[in-house]
Parts: C-alpha cells; sequence; structure tokens
C-alpha cells in the first residue's frame, strides 16, 4: 500500500508526479512533422492546422500537410493567413460571482475555466460562455441540448464504456419558451426539479398503461432528455463549491435530478471535474463525486468518507465483468489534483432505499477536502484508488442525520426527548413518535386518536358510490373499468403508488367495487407509509416531520376528525379551536405541480383553475378526535398538498381529504401546507394570524 498525504509528497515506487505535472492537451499547441523533402518553415510560430478535408479545400493561405499534401504544390512556400482559425476554440471568459466558477481570475481569487474534456459523461458538456449569458434572456431562439443522438460521435470513458456525445441544437418548440440560468437560486431549482419528477411521473404513467411495452422503459432517462432538449434547467455554468438553490441535506431519486440543477454533471460516473485557473496555472480538479456503493466506499464516519477510485471494471454483457488495475486518470487525476491544490469538493453519498430495494437515495452532504490519497489491493485483486475525504466543519448536519435515525430503528429509547415510542397506541400499520427536545411539555393536549373521518350523518344516507366489477386490481387504461373512466382514462397513482398529477377530484376503489380491498387504486385507505414523529417546535407548537425520505407523490396521511357544519362550529366561537380543516379555503396556483402536457406532445389542458371543480363545503375538526394531520403547521412555501378523494360514496362536497408530498423532502424536515385564504368558515374572516414560516414567500398571514 502507498499513501499520499495532505502535503503533496509521495513514497513509493509509482511516481505521481509523472501524471500530476502533465499539462492539459488543450493547452498544447499541435506540431507537424515536415514531410519528405520539404523545408520546414524558419518561423518559431507555425501555422496551426486547420479543420478542414484532408485533400482540401482549404482556406486561402494554408497549405497542406504530410501525407496529404499534392506533390505538384510541394514546393510552394506557404503564405502567412490573414485570419488564423486555431484548432480548439477557447471559451470566452465569464465575470465571476464569486470564487470557483468561471471566468478570469486575479492574484488572490481561485477561478475555474469548463473544458471540453472536464467530464467522462454524455450528460456532462457544458453550454458555451455566450449561450450562458443569454440565457437569462427568456424566450430567446435556441437553447443548447445535450442527449443522446444516432449521429453523435462516442467517446470511451475511464471504464471501458463507449458514451454517445452530442453538440446538436435543438430548437425550442414556438409554444413553449423556457430559460436555462447559468447561476440557479432556490426558485428555480425548485421548479426545475418539480417539472421533472412531474415528467418522469407522467411518463411512468403512459408507460404502465401500455399492454406490451418494448425498449427502455427508463423514465427518469427519457424525462431528463426532454428537459435538457428544451434547456428546462437550472446552475448551466459548472463550478465548484456549493451550488446555488440546493441545501445541504437536500435528496434525489435520480442521477438526472442532479445533472438537470447542476450538482454533478455526469449521470453515471462518479466523479465530476473541470479546469481551474490557480494563478498562471491551469489544472483539472474534482468538483463532486457520488458514493453510490458501487465500489469499497466506507460509509461508517459521517464525517470522513473513503472513497474509492473509478474504473477497473469492463461491463461485459452476458459475461462475467473484466477487472483490472485502475489508472490515474480522469476522475482519479483530479481528485490527485485536488489533494494537491487543496480545493473543496462536493459530496453525495447514495443510500439504499428502503421502499425500493433495487433503488437509491442520493443525499448531498455537503463540502468535503481530499485529506490523503493510497492504492490497495481491492477484494478482486486489483489495484484501487483510496482518497480519504473530510467534512468542512461548520455545516448543518446531513449524513449524520441518516446515521442517527438508524440507532433510533435499532433501539428507540436512543431518542432524545421521547416522551412516548407511539402516539397512535397501535391505531396505526406504524408507530408515531411524541418527541419534545426543546423544553419541559409532556406533550399537546388531550384527544382520542381516530385515523379515519368521521361523518355528522351516516354514509348510506349519502349518494351511493357505483363500484367498477375489475377482478384482482384495476388495470390503467381499461376503458371497461368505471373506476379508471371517472379519473379520466387513467388510474391516478402509478404502480408503485405515486400520485401521477393532481386533480379537483380523484376517485379510488372503495366498498362498492367488486376488486376490493386488493385493488391498487386505493392509495389512500391501506394506513400510513412513512414513519413519522410528532415534535416540539421552536414557537409554533407542535410540529409533524418523518424519519424516512419522502418522494414528490407519496401518500401521507388523511385528514381525519369530525366533519362539522358551520352552525355547530359558530356555537364554539368562543372557544379556541385551532385544529380546523376547512375545505373552502383557497389555495393559489394548485394545480402548478402537474407536468407540462407541452413537452410530450400532449394537448394542453388549458385554464383548470375551476373547470370541474366542485363546490367543497367540507370542515373537519380535529380539536377532539384526530390522528397526525392535526399537527401539520401552515407555510407559504408548503412541501404538502391536501387532494380530495372519493371512494365510499359519492357526494362531491364531502370527499376525503388526503396530503401528498408536493416535493422530494429530506427526513426530519417538517411537513406543512397552506392553510389557504378567504374561506367561508368563521375564522377566515375574524381571526387572521401571523405567518411564522419565515419563507422568502411569506405573505405575512394565514386563516
Amino acid at each position: 500500500m502507498e499513501r499520499t498525504s495532505s502535503n503533496g509528497s509521495f513514497s513509493g515506487s509509482y511516481d505521481k508526479s509523472k501524471v500530476l505535472d502533465v499539462k492539459p492537451l488543450r493547452c498544447l499547441a499541435p506540431l507537424f512533422p515536415s514531410p519528405p523533402n520539404i523545408i520546414a518553415s524558419q518561423s518559431s510560430s507555425s501555422t496551426p492546422f486547420v479543420c478542414s478535408p484532408p485533400f482540401g479545400p482549404l482556406p486561402t493561405g494554408y497549405s497542406p500537410f504530410y501525407p496529404f499534401y499534392n506533390t505538384l504544390d510541394s514546393q510552394q512556400t506557404p503564405q502567412t493567413p490573414s485570419e488564423q482559425v486555431p484548432l480548439f476554440r477557447r471559451t470566452p471568459p465569464v465575470p465571476p460571482q464569486f470564487g470557483f466558477e468561471a471566468g478570469p481570475s486575479n492574484k488572490n481569487q481561485v477561478v475555474n475555466s469548463v473544458s471540453d474534456e472536464s467530464s467522462d459523461d454524455v450528460w456532462s458538456n457544458t453550454e458555451r460562455s455566450e449561450d450562458l449569458q443569454s440565457s437569462h434572456r427568456v424566450g430567446s431562439a435556441y437553447q443548447t441540448a445535450n442527449y443522446v443522438s444516432s449521429s453523435t460521435f462516442t467517446e470511451g470513458t475511464s471504464n471501458g464504456v463507449k458514451k454517445s456525445k452530442s453538440n446538436k441544437r435543438v430548437r425550442r418548440s414556438d409554444e413553449i419558451t423556457y430559460f436555462s440560468p447559468a447561476d440557479g437560486d432556490s426558485e428555480s431549482v425548485g421548479d426545475v426539479r418539480m417539472k421533472y419528477d412531474a415528467l418522469r411521473r407522467r411518463i411512468t404513467q403512459l408507460e404502465d398503461s401500455k399492454e406490451t411495452s418494448s425498449g427502455n422503459k427508463r423514465a427518469d432517462l427519457k424525462a431528463g432528455t426532454i428537459m435538457m432538449s428544451k434547456g428546462i434547467r437550472s446552475n448551466t455554468k459548472k463550478r465548484t463549491g456549493p451550488v446555488p438553490g440546493i441545501e445541504i441535506g437536500d435528496i434525489f431519486f435520480f442521477r438526472m435530478e442532479m445533472c438537470l440543477v447542476g450538482l454533478h454533471a455526469p449521470s453515471m460516473a462518479g466523479i465530476d471535474y473541470m479546469t481551474v485557473k490557480f494563478g498562471q496555472e491551469e489544472e483539472t480538479v474534482a468538483v463532486s463525486i457520488v458514493s453510490s456503493g458501487g465500489y469499497e466506499d466506507d460509509v461508517e464516519d459521517k464525517d470522513v468518507l473513503i472513497y474509492s477510485g473509478q474504473g477497473g471494471v469492463t461491463k461485459r454483457k452476458g459475461g462475467k465483468d473484466e477487472v483490472a488495475d485502475q489508472k490515474l486518470e480522469r476522475g482519479n487525476l483530479a481528485l490527485e489534483r485536488s489533494l494537491r491544490r487543496g480545493n473543496v469538493v462536493r459530496v453525495i453519498r447514495g443510500i439504499r432505499d428502503l421502499q425500493n430495494p433495487t433503488g437509491k437515495i442520493y443525499v448531498y452532504d455537503g463540502l468535503y477536502k481530499v485529506h490523503e490519497s493510497w492504492t490497495e489491493k481491492g477484494k478482486s485483486g486489483c489495484n484501487v484508488f483510496k482518497y480519504k475525504l473530510l467534512r468542512t466543519p461548520g455545516q448543518l448536519e446531513a449524513f449524520g442525520i441518516w446515521k442517527s435515525i438508524q440507532q433510533w430503528r435499532a433501539n428507540i429509547s436512543t431518542r432524545s426527548g421521547l416522551i412516548l415510542p407511539d402516539l397512535t397506541s397501535g391505531a396505526e400499520k406504524l408507530p408515531v413518535s411524541l418527541v419534545n427536545d426543546i423544553d419541559d411539555e409532556k406533550g399537546p393536549a388531550h384527544f382520542t386518536y381516530c385515523p379515519s373521518l368521521k361523518y355528522s350523518k351516516p354514509i348510506n344516507r349519502m349518494k351511493p358510490s357505483v363500484g367498477c366489477d375489475c377482478r384482482g386490481t384495476c388495470l390503467p387504461g381499461d376503458s371497461n373499468c368505471s373506476c379508471v373512466v371517472k379519473n379520466g382514462g387513467q388510474l391516478p397513482h402509478t404502480a408503485t403508488g405515486l400520485l401521477v398529477v393532481r386533480k379537483h377530484l380523484i376517485h379510488e376503489c372503495g366498498p362498492s367495487c367488486k376488486c376490493y380491498p386488493s385493488c391498487r387504486n386505493q392509495v389512500s385507505q391501506n394506513g400510513l407509509k412513512v414513519r413519522l414523529e410528532v415534535f416540539k417546535t421552536n414557537d409554533r407548537g407542535w410540529g409533524l416531520r418523518s424519519w424516512d425520505p419522502i418522494r414528490a407523490g407519496t401518500f401521507i396521511c388523511e385528514y381525519a376528525g369530525e366533519v362539522v357544519d358551520r352552525d355547530q362550529v359558530d356555537r364554539d366561537e368562543d372557544e379556541e379551536n385551532n385544529y380546523v380543516f376547512d375545505s373552502t379555503c383557497s389555495v393559489a396556483h394548485s394545480l402548478e405541480w402537474n407536468y407540462l402536457p407541452e413537452l410530450l406532445d400532449e394537448e394542453s389542458r388549458g385554464d383548470l383553475s375551476e373547470a370541474g371543480k366542485p363546490s367543497l363545503s367540507l370542515v373537519i375538526s380535529a380539536k377532539n378526535s384526530g390522528n397526525v394531520a392535526r399537527f401539520m403547521n401552515h407555510s407559504c412555501s408548503p412541501n404538502v398538498f391536501w387532494q380530495p378523494v372519493l371512494y365510499d360514496h359519492n357526494e362531491e362536497s364531502f370527499p376525503h381529504i388526503v396530503f401528498y408530498a408536493m416535493k422530494h423532502v429530506p427526513p426530519m424536515t417538517e411537513l406543512t401546507y397552506d392553510y389557504g385564504l378567504a374561506g367561508s368558515h368563521y375564522r377566515n374572516i375574524h381571526r387572521r394570524k401571523n405567518c411564522l414560516c419565515r419563507s422568502l414567500k411569506c405573505r405575512g398571514y394565514f386563516h
């Protein structure tokens, strides 16, 4: 084993300096040998090579070179060209926003400049600086698109797999105008992520409805291809350090998500890198790594990562993978140079998805520095590069939270501030812990836990629901299923239970359906799917959060309680009741969560704000009896929304109120929804409350 310490000294027989001191090829001027019997130019600065066909025609002032010259022209003297065309066109510098961005540098500032060699993956091409500068203009004529094309060239990667690259420009549709900001923010990043996941869910729904589906079923890659081709992305400028709009602890369920928002450009490679200027020198350094468990990575310490280099494995279809020694090139070389230069590297940790055994969840764990490197024999017997990365102090916890939750699952008594291990007393399939690590309060006011809705009048007095005749389960796209027809011809959820689009009303299969209770179209009737925790907040009473990561579109819970009429609420006006849900409250932009049909060449849905919207008059009181939903606080920038659902009757004015995740929610993040404004309930008129959500879009109050 040989190690390289953080001071950059090397030991052992392997002299890495021979590789580390090599200048990037793009910085070297090409030299071409003189042909036989041809007198070489006496000038020290030779004419640069021109990208032209080997045997011509050539631009005026240029001569062919051996072996592509014509012997009749061999004695002609090359003329000095009036305008030279270099082999590699350098990207004009872009003024930096802060230290490690593309642009010119000064003596005290480290600035990077993106090179064409800065990635080894199909999604890692960066746009020219003029595209980046014009990308802030909404509705520009075109956008650089990076996606797989049959007419592209291929490039071998460090693992031996050839991948396609495309520099083709795709003109945007006249009906759609987007912009791709070089520097994003929380709003643009959130919008890109929401559009991507909505599109991916829709593509998944379409694939599910096909009787026979051939070819690639990777909806995540298809959605990413469409988003790239339409220019729907953010943070197009590659950089080291933090990425605007992305917070430490943010989670991603697909590599394409990280690519679209500029966190990690390659869709497959684990190391992303770029050329950075250090004073007068340029070097390729690492900017981000993904530790996904594909190699022998050590993920036991929350502040230390032992990362295995890339390469050394050649995938073989239908056969055993070929294993060889890893080489000090590409990403491995970039990490070695980051060790010497001391730049920060973004670390994304891949964690096994407990809800999907074949999937991973990617957690942005913040900034690290390469502290040490060495080589050792791997399990296969071949040499593997190892890099020790240390987390920069003073950052918010991310992976450390996941490690703590692992301990709580193994032993609930290790949870600090625990009051009750299960607030529901077994009423839910999963326990809901009650925690207070803020003060000495021992819990909320007494109430009866009830996981379902209680109506003021019996259900049999409401309009009966006409069920379907399906056997076993309802099938997507089945025109003979009445429940599918009620939902517009498609099942509202994917096969994994994710809500595809937000609607004014969703019909699930209920007791009157012959497929009940084993049908996949009853997502909200099967209890909790995520491990929840009721906790004491700093200044908003009790709140609700999850131990589990929650994917956008995931069912969280129903708002349970007693359905009351307004007369009863008015009689109780003198009593403070903070546990009331009023369906008449309006929520702005309620359908913006849905996908854009134009991206799939579907007919636009038009303005659905009022079309087909049922007249809701439902008021639920959870003061005396209710479930975990009563603890969800208000936010003007929520991560949860409510959706009306019918299944046990057909009274559209009195549906079940079901909560779904609006975005990916990391563990231990408070779950909030928008309480709305201007409802007909009395408290919406007389009891306006100050909002304490502190979001950038906070309107200052809620009802």
